[in-house]
């Protein structure tokens, strides 16, 4: 699949100099950059490579005043990196929803609806009374359980299981081995000891624009549902736990775990394999570090570290105290020691 220079213009709204018929036909790396290529440049120290790139298309800053002559067609624009990624996404729906028709073998109840320009992949599987919108693609081994609502422009890629009752909007990302709507952790301790399983008869609530990473599971709600508001990312192998509620554009890195009923609010940023304890809420804007471990609620900005985490600036507070500890208890033996050895009053 092959672009111009004009069309990438157009599509990014910059302004070509150079030969708007040169071809691209993939994205690389400006200094490893090759004919056929297309790449960006908006890190000053890379610009000695703009000089030298064998790249057939360059996307550079509207500002930037070139030193030497470049070879590339060149598309300026005001901010190179966030059209460069704007780029790569295009050439991923692309690259995603050429896929159409319906692979063999594979199953599709008779009550399914699928919608326009839907693929369905090898062994995958649709129950009963399914909805799926318009250019849906579904990759093989998908599991997609009754009573289930798929909104247009979603993908599911391989292997990923959709229990019954989940709700998924559009333009969602559904990546490889998630699991979405299985039960919640909830177990009743008996008078013996042992535990009895408490049913979970809710589900799951995914709005649009939301992707979830390969091996993450968002068990479904005991009665409601668990929410994942839109404009959510989750990264890889994350555990969202029964009746938990995320915020739109809230963004999880991987290992993180939230408890179940914790509500995380909008626009949060909390980092790898952080714990979030059940029943709590985190307040709108917050920033979590990773590893750290929030166990009651938190006010709305706050950035926040450490388990049981604090105040981000107090931790580093606290901390540069910690790690001179051992310099003052030597400290502290010294002094001890000439105390000891002062001479004594007759």
């Amino acid at each position: 699949m092959e672009f111009t220079a004009e069309q990438i213009a157009a599509l990014l709204g910059g302004k070509l100099e150079g030969d708007g018929n040169q071809r691209v036909h993939t994205l690389q790396p400006i200094e490893s950059a090759l004919e056929g290529s297309i790449t960006f440049l908006s890190n000053p120290k890379y610009e000695p490579h703009l000089y030298t790139t064998q790249a057939s298309i360059v996307i550079i800053s509207q500002q930037l005043e070139l030193k030497k002559a470049v070879t590339a067609a060149v598309i300026r624009v005001e901010n190179p990196y966030a059209s460069f990624t704007a780029l790569l996404e295009e050439y991923q729906k692309l690259i995603a929803f050429q896929k159409t028709g319906i692979e063999s073998p594979s199953f599709i109840h008779e009550s399914a609806q699928l919608g326009r320009e839907t693929y369905v992949g090898a062994f995958a599987y649709i129950g009963q009374n399914v909805k799926i919108g318009n250019q849906v693609k579904i990759y093989p081994h998908v599991y997609i359980g009754d009573n289930i609502t798929i909104g247009s422009n979603t993908i599911l890629y391989p292997g990923a299981k959709l229990y019954s009752g989940t709700k998924i909007g559009s333009y969602c990302t559904i990546q490889a081995g998630a699991v979405i709507g299985s039960d919640g952790f909830g177990f009743a301790p008996q008078e013996d000891g042992s535990y009895k399983a408490i049913p979970q008869l809710g589900n799951v609530v995914i709005e649009d624009h939301v992707d979830i990473g390969a091996n993450t599971v968002i068990d479904c709600a005991t009665f409601d549902s668990t929410i994942i508001r839109k404009g959510v990312k989750l990264d890889n192998l994350i555990q969202i736990a029964h009746n938990v509620e995320i915020g739109e554009h809230t963004a999880i890195a991987a290992q993180s775990g939230i408890a179940g009923s914790a509500k995380v609010g909008k626009q949060c940023i909390i980092g790898g394999q952080v714990g979030v304890a059940g029943h709590i809420q985190i307040a709108n804007r917050s920033k979590i570090q990773a590893q750290s471990g929030i166990s009651k609620a938190n006010i709305e900005g706050g950035a926040w570290y450490g388990s049981p985490g604090i105040e981000y600036s107090n931790y580093v507070r606290s901390y540069s105290i910690f790690r001179k500890l051992p310099d003052v208890m030597k400290r502290i033996e010294q002094l001890e020691e000439k105390i000891l050895n002062l001479p004594t009053k007759e």
